[in-house]
């Protein structure tokens, strides 16, 4: 199942996977933290697919789209993981640029525009994950908005 609305969110890797993130700790600027959605009653993350992953980032709220605004919670913004293109988990981050990357085909998001595609061959942004702040933590305020991952070919 799909990240659900009253979610939180747990580290899905680094030192402390499966640790609940608090706002505090997502820095404006950082990388992107990949995250799982966890179930607030069963405490369970919903990890049976990767195509559930979660980006976290946080940025300067007056840095963001309009739109973007209305899906970030105190410039926390959250994107599906899956890339576009090839359904390649997006890890990459250029600080510099301040954009997403996709280490298997270069592709580039920019999650400050609603992770439009800034480079590379993905066909279309990530899926947002509108979120916001409860007792301190991000918590999935709506269902994913787009597609996540990529579009199957039609014959």
């Amino acid at each position: 199942m799909r990240p659900q609305i009253g979610d939180l969110l747990v580290r899905a890797e680094g030192d402390k996977p499966g640790t609940l993130i608090a706002a505090a700790d997502l820095k404006p600027g950082d990388a992107q933290v990949i995250a799982w959605a966890i179930d607030p009653k069963t405490k369970l993350p919903r990890d049976g697919s990767r195509l559930n992953q979660v980006l976290l980032l946080r940025f300067d709220p007056a840095t963001l789209s309009p739109l973007t605004k209305t899906r970030a919670a105190d410039g926390i913004v959250a994107y599906s993981a899956i890339c576009t293109h090839a359904q390649c988990t997006v890890t990459g981050w250029l600080k510099d640029r301040q954009v997403l990357h996709c280490p298997c085909h270069e592709s580039l998001y920019d999650p400050r525009h609603d992770a439009k595609v800034v480079g590379g061959p993905a066909p279309r942004p990530l899926a947002a994950l509108p979120l916001k702040i409860a007792d301190g933590k991000p918590e999935v305020a709506h269902l994913f908005i787009g597609k996540v991952g990529m579009t199957q070919p039609t014959m």
